[in-house]
């Protein structure tokens, strides 16, 4: 990803430029707070399935993803069985890596047994929120972890989520809304930087 200027509109974007889709989730979803349970269960199971690849490959099927993967009600996926694991698997509209569905399916059940212990997704994302760092100039400026995101994808391990590693909790986090890391001049940075970079 790096930094362009749309000459359409002249607002200049970390990500995105010249895709319709890659630019509509920069402009209105990709740093913005989620909250819900359940948002907030779709936004982590389709990190796990980028892991190894692309966003903007995620992106595109996500439709695809929500029609299979039954709107993510995590009810209707803890159902799922190996009937379902097989339609999955043959479903070339989503990434069709056997693992991972099989992790998105148990991670349902584990939403399940979280809501049902009096637990919340969003209380246990949101309680791991990293303090304010400074806006970054590039993307080589940005961390790939935090130690929030380690501490959250441990706590998520423990409650059986799978395909959370700190990597990509800490994904989740930038486009949930917990950190803002757009770069310097994109039009979606909301708070200058005031000193600059080590070795800057």
């Amino acid at each position: 990803m790096s930094e362009t200027t749309d000459m359409t509109t002249g607002r200049t974007r970390c990500f995105g430029t010249g895709d319709a889709l890659y630019e509509r989730y920069h402009d209105e979803e990709w740093g913005l707070p989620v909250h819900g349970d359940g948002p907030l269960f779709e936004r982590l199971v389709l990190e796990g399935f980028q892991a190894g690849l692309s966003w903007i490959t995620v992106l595109r099927k996500r439709e695809s993803f929500r029609t299979a993967f039954a709107g993510f009600d995590a009810r209707a996926m803890a159902a799922f069985d190996d009937d379902d694991v097989a339609r999955l698997m043959a479903d070339a509209g989503i990434v069709r890596n056997r693992a991972k569905i099989v992790a998105a399916i148990g991670n349902a059940r584990a939403l399940l047994a979280m809501q049902a212990a009096g637990e919340s997704l969003d209380q246990l994302v949101w309680s791991h929120v990293p303090p304010d760092h400074q806006r970054p100039r590039s993307w080589a400026d940005l961390p790939t972890t935090v130690p929030q995101s380690h501490a959250l994808s441990r706590a998520l391990k423990t409650r059986g989520f799978r395909f959370v590693g700190p990597t990509t909790t800490y994904a989740s986090m930038q486009a949930c809304g917990l950190v803002d890391d757009h770069l310097v001049g994109c039009w979606r940075a909301t708070a200058p930087v005031e000193v600059d970079l080590p070795g800057g």
